[in-house]
């Protein structure tokens, strides 16, 4: 799910190098700290928070597949 992550967030921002994931569990949920270049903040959350609620949602419908529960933020 982590590289899932990755290889979305790259694929959108313009400094692909600064791109980086952190993986914690909080009470028996998988939480994802998304967090890239100040830069390219704009363009990972998108226009009224689209680009990150459609990351959110797809990342959310392979946790659901796994039985896992899934948060993922933008730092």
């Amino acid at each position: 799910m982590k590289s899932l992550i990755e290889v979305i967030a790259k694929a959108l921002v313009d400094h692909p190098d600064a791109v980086s994931v952190v993986e914690e569990t909080r009470d028996r949920t998988l939480v994802y700290r998304l967090s890239v270049h100040p830069n390219d903040m704009g363009k990972v959350i998108g226009k009224q928070g689209r680009i990150a609620k459609s990351l959110r949602t797809v990342v959310g419908a392979m946790a659901l597949k796994n039985n896992e529960k899934v948060i993922v933020e933008i730092v």
